[in-house]
């Protein structure tokens, strides 16, 4: 995995890069695979019997790709009586359970620790999102998010007083910190969405991958979120509504600097269609979901043989769009077109080493005489 992310930090790698945190399902018969068990599958949009990855996806202005990943493994495959199933499986005994969004984190703090792609953001949906947990360890790594929130997520406009733990004018002392008693309540994002005046709504083109450009209104303020019933850090809270008699609204919290220009946060909100797409071409194009594999490791395997044949055309997709340099090679006049029925000449395409290739040494076209019939 660490030779993967260093050719997707050479490749695609830009200081300002996007990690995304996303999960996958992949629907299975019976419960001998490893990991398997009735859980909400976003392949299939319902509970359904499947296994649950997480996985992290690179995204720059150059392209995407896989960086790593995880397999959810339920609490029922911790429990006494799937023992023997998880042994038959290979799991690693030492193994505990963690949430999806665990590890989403700890991929990144690897990812951080091994300071070998280079990136400023991480993005993730409201599953993630919801876990202020998850967040002030994206930003206790040092990096920026900017998470989707579901619209109950509550946040006060300005930081509420604090009352430390101790003795207080009546009572028995306070074990806990608490929010004074006389400080405004929190609002839910929904609350704070209706509260804002009409002026400071405006109109952004967002480019969202394959759908092309689409026309929005956002609104930014500065809040304070609730983190465990007390004040979060002071972060950013973006609000995008689509046009139209229905729009679809969503929120988002980032803990960017109160200088980053809304521009900038505008358009990461449009970022995550990368995750979509690579899911959708590993499963279409690479076979990410076409295994019969029951093991651990096996399951491991094939994530990263997936992982390298996506990149393998990412790389491949990237250098055919660069202008080919003049050939000194005789070129057919309608390469692209099937040969005549008088024609022997079969005209393939070269195949660069993907580790070397560039456009200097790529020669585009390969004239190969074929053997009549």
């Amino acid at each position: 995995m660490i030779h993967a992310q260093d050719l997707v930090s050479r490749w695609l790698g830009e200081s300002d890069g996007v990690v995304i945190v996303d999960g996958s399902g992949f629907p299975k018969e019976g419960r001998h695979s490893v990991g398997v068990a009735r859980q909400y599958c976003g392949h299939l949009g319902k509970i359904a019997n499947c296994q649950e990855g997480v996985f992290l996806v690179y995204a720059s202005r150059s392209g995407y790709a896989f960086l790593d990943e995880r397999l959810y493994l339920p609490e029922e495959w911790f429990r006494d009586d799937s023992r023997q199933r998880s042994k038959a499986c290979g799991i690693p005994q030492e193994l505990a359970f963690h949430t999806e969004a665990q590890l989403g984190l700890e991929m990144i703090a690897a990812l951080v620790q091994r300071g070998v792609v280079p990136f400023r953001w991480v993005t993730c949906d409201e599953s993630y999102g919801k876990n202020p947990a998850f967040l002030k360890e994206i930003a206790a790594l040092g990096k920026w998010y900017l998470a989707e929130v579901p619209s109950d997520t509550r946040a006060w406009l300005r930081t509420p007083g604090i009352e430390p733990a101790g003795r207080g004018s009546m009572g028995r002392p306070r074990l806990y910190p608490r929010v004074k008693r006389t400080a405004p309540r929190p609002l839910e994002m929904r609350e704070l969405m209706g509260q804002l005046p009409s002026q400071v709504w405006q109109r952004r083109v967002i480019q969202e991958g394959s759908k092309g450009p689409l026309v929005v209104e956002m609104a930014f303020m500065r809040v304070t979120p609730v983190c465990d019933e007390m004040p979060g850090a002071r972060c950013w809270a973006i609000f995008r509504r689509s046009l139209g008699r229905q729009p679809e609204t969503k929120f988002y919290l980032s803990n960017a600097p109160v200088d980053c220009p809304p521009a900038e946060l505008a358009c990461l909100t449009g970022r995550r269609w990368p995750v979509e797409t690579v899911l959708e071409e590993g499963k279409g194009e690479v076979g990410l979901d076409h295994f019969e594999t029951r093991t651990w490791q096996g399951w491991h395997h094939h994530m990263l043989q997936s992982f390298l044949a996506h990149l393998f055309l990412m790389r491949i997709r990237l250098l055919f769009q660069k202008k080919a340099p003049p050939s000194r090679q005789p070129r057919p006049v309608n390469w692209r077109h099937a040969p005549s029925k008088t024609s022997s000449n079969v005209y393939l395409t070269s195949r660069p080493s993907w580790t070397t290739a560039n456009v200097a040494t790529m020669p585009p076209i390969v004239l190969i005489a074929s053997k009549p019939d």
